[in-house]
C-alpha cells in the first residue's frame, strides 16, 4: 500500500475524533520504550455513547461489528494523540470485550469489525494478535470495549 494512513482514512470517509478523556482513575495511554498501550475505548462519537445493549439479545452481530469499528476509530485517535503521526505505529494486539448473552459464541465475528478496519487503514502494519472475549456487562452498558497495544517507530 503506497497510500498514507490519512489518505486511507479520508477515502473511507473517516475523520478521527478528539480523543475521549478517561471516565475514571486511569490515563488514556501509556508509552514505554517503543510500546504504546491504549486503554479500552468505547463506541463513542460526537453524539456520545453508541451501541448500548447486549449482543445476542438487543444488538445483532452486524451491530456489534459497527460498535467494534467505532472503538477502533477511537483507538486510532488515541494513538495519534500519543505519537502525533499514525505512520509511526504498528498494531501489535487488540483485546476485545463483547457485552453478550451467556449463550452467544460469535465474539470473534464482532471484534472483526475492529480488526478488519485496522487492516484496511494501516495495511500490513494493521495485522495483529487478538483476543475476543465475552463480558457480562461493560461500562455504560455498551456492546463492545477494545484496548490495543501498538509498536512505535
Amino acid at each position: 500500500m503506497s497510500q498514507t494512513v490519512d489518505s486511507r482514512l479520508e477515502a473511507l470517509g473517516v475523520t478521527l475524533p478528539t480523543p475521549a478523556a478517561p471516565a475514571a482513575n486511569y490515563v488514556p495511554f501509556v508509552k514505554t520504550g517503543n510500546q504504546l498501550f491504549i486503554s479500552g475505548q468505547l463506541p463513542m462519537n460526537a453524539d456520545g455513547i453508541q451501541h448500548v445493549g447486549k449482543v445476542g439479545a438487543d444488538i445483532s452481530v452486524d451491530g456489534g461489528q459497527a460498535a467494534a469499528k467505532l472503538c477502533a476509530i477511537n483507538l486510532l485517535a488515541q494513538a495519534r494523540a500519543a505519537t502525533g503521526d499514525l505512520e509511526k505505529v504498528r498494531l501489535v494486539k487488540l483485546v476485545g470485550f463483547v457485552n453478550s448473552t451467556p449463550d452467544f459464541t460469535e465474539q470473534p465475528k464482532v471484534i472483526n469489525g475492529a480488526s478488519d478496519f485496522m487492516v484496511e487503514v494501516l495495511g500490513d502494519k494493521g495485522c495483529h494478535a487478538r483476543s475476543a472475549v465475552s463480558a457480562g456487562s461493560l461500562p455504560f452498558g455498551v456492546a463492545v470495549e477494545i484496548e490495543a497495544i501498538f509498536e512505535v517507530e
